[in-house]
């Protein structure tokens, strides 16, 4: 029976020590640094966690303002990030982000927090500042060379024009457009103004190539083909301007049709178809004329071209002509006396 009943004392304070100890559960409060060196101007994380019940109210003391030393400095804090951990416990990381400008080992204070009337402590931190490099200047160096400075084109031109571009981009402008109208609209007018240039008569014109191939002498350099070639191309071209006889596309026989059915042309077809013929056999059968009969068939191509010129009027028709007209003595009525 005693047995028993130590027992139950047992049980009965184990449990009861149970109960104190998760009612009173610590507030664990630890700072860290993320490196404990430091190069003088540098900024460097420190972090405190804080580990308590949900719920707690509490809060941290801050006696220093920004610094947590005369030679450490606080740059700013971060956003506090909770974390539960379970058992209805959570845990809270502040970061805070410090600088040092002074070379040295310091000793950063702990962090106090203050909750439900206690007061929890972090644990000291340590940290070494180390100083900048500085170049001993073993060696005498000169003076560093001018950095030559990003250019643009416009860098090159003079202030006049960069100064005042709109001016110079106006005038161009109007140089544009009144070049423009001269090319494009000037000309137009200047053309419609000045007098067309008079045609050549066909038969001037034909003189006028017929001669000219006299002058060439194709003949004598044995160019016979050549020769009468152009002779009947003349001649066609002479047939199309004074007539409308398509002769560029018709061959000899075809001519001598439409020349046959003509009243103002039948009575020269023989003198063109003796030509034709001639140049048919050169020209296709490789003949080699006498130099008499290159000499005929020319002639022969003026004698046609003249009988079948325009007829000039002669002077009297033109002065029965001219007579004709009324005269302004005959076409005003003559005073009453």
């Amino acid at each position: 029976m005693k047995v028993i009943n130590r027992i139950h004392l047992l049980l009965t304070a184990l449990l009861l020590s149970c109960a104190t100890a998760h009612a009173a559960a610590p507030v664990s409060v630890k700072a860290s640094l993320d490196s404990t060196y430091l190069i003088m101007g540098k900024q460097t994380l420190l972090k405190v966690n804080l580990v308590q019940d949900k719920g707690t109210q509490g809060y941290f003391i801050t006696n220093n303002g920004d610094t947590l030393t005369r030679e450490v400095e606080i740059i700013g804090l971060l956003r506090s990030d909770t974390t539960d951990i379970g058992s209805n416990r959570e845990e809270i990381v502040r970061e805070i982000i410090i600088q040092s400008f002074d070379s040295g080992l310091y000793t950063l204070p702990p962090f106090v927090y203050v909750a439900d009337g206690d007061t929890f402590a972090s644990n000291d931190l340590a940290l070494k500042v180390l100083p900048v490099p500085v170049d001993t200047m073993t060696t005498v160096h000169d003076y560093a060379g001018t950095i030559a400075p990003h250019t643009r084109i416009w860098d090159y031109l003079p202030d006049f024009i960069t100064d005042y571009w709109w001016i110079y981009a106006i005038v161009l402008a109007i140089g544009i457009a009144v070049a423009a109208y001269f090319l494009f609209f000037k000309k137009k007018v200047i053309a419609a103004v000045l007098p067309k240039k008079k045609p050549v008569p066909p038969y001037e014109m034909a003189m006028q190539q017929l001669n000219k191939l006299k002058e060439e002498k194709l003949c004598e350099r044995g160019q016979e083909k050549e020769y009468y070639t152009r002779l009947t191309e003349i001649l066609r071209v002479y047939l199309d301007k004074r007539f409308g006889i398509n002769a560029m596309e018709m061959t000899s026989t075809q001519i001598l049709n439409s020349l046959r059915h003509r009243d103002d042309t039948k009575p020269t077809t023989q003198l063109m178809k003796q030509i034709l013929e001639m140049a048919d056999f050169v020209k296709f059968a490789k003949v080699r004329p006498l130099p008499d009969d290159n000499v005929k068939t020319l002639n022969m191509a003026v004698q046609f071209v003249e009988d079948t010129k325009p007829v000039e009027p002669s002077a009297e028709e033109s002065s029965e002509t001219d007579d004709d007209k009324p005269t302004d003595e005959t076409s005003q009525p003559k005073d009453k006396k």
